[in-house]
């Protein structure tokens, strides 16, 4: 079972003291549901460290690990250093006995897949997007007007409303195998 926040707060605060001398400022632990690819983030404004609570309900060992990867960030930040994966992120990691960059979890399927897909279509260059979300009412072609909305280039906003396997014919004897 998972720790829940008010214990991650704790994790946080006892890793901090242990292997930064305390340095990180505060930062508030969440879960986020909706991380399929990422372990864990850090954002800095405001200080937040969130984490993939689908991942973790499959590897709750690797917790620890991935808060004490995002607390490498945070401690780099707080001490105005580079706070990528950088030469000193590497030292870190290495003192702390942390393996890679990099999580070995995989990724993790969405609770909630929508079907939902959309189609934005220019009439100009018949540029065609395909899109999970719904695009908002006023969206226009980026390859017709690079800049803001424009009036005049709009997309046409398309929902796929069906989608079916095609049977072995021409386009799928073209496709590689």
């Amino acid at each position: 079972m998972l720790p829940d926040v008010s214990e991650l707060q704790l994790l946080f605060a006892l890793l901090n003291n242990q292997h930064f001398g305390g340095e990180i400022p505060a930062h508030r632990i969440a879960y986020n549901g909706r991380f399929s690819n990422l372990a864990g983030r850090i954002v800095y404004k405001p200080p937040l460290i969130e984490l993939s609570r689908k991942h973790f309900e499959k590897h709750p060992d690797a917790l620890r690990e991935t808060l004490l990867h995002e607390m490498i960030h945070a401690w780099l930040h707080a001490r105005g250093e580079n706070a990528g994966h950088g030469a000193a992120f590497k030292r870190k990691m290495r003192e702390l006995g942390l393996r890679s960059v990099y999580h070995d979890l995989g990724s993790v399927v969405p609770r909630k897949e929508s079907p939902r897909r959309f189609i934005l279509r220019c009439d100009r260059c018949t540029m065609e997007l395909l899109r999970k979300r719904r695009p908002p009412a006023k969206v226009s072609c980026g390859r017709c007007s690079p800049r803001r909305f424009d009036a005049r280039y709009p997309l046409r906003v398309l929902e796929v409303v069906e989608t079916r396997e095609l049977a072995e014919g021409r386009a799928a004897q073209r496709l590689p195998r």
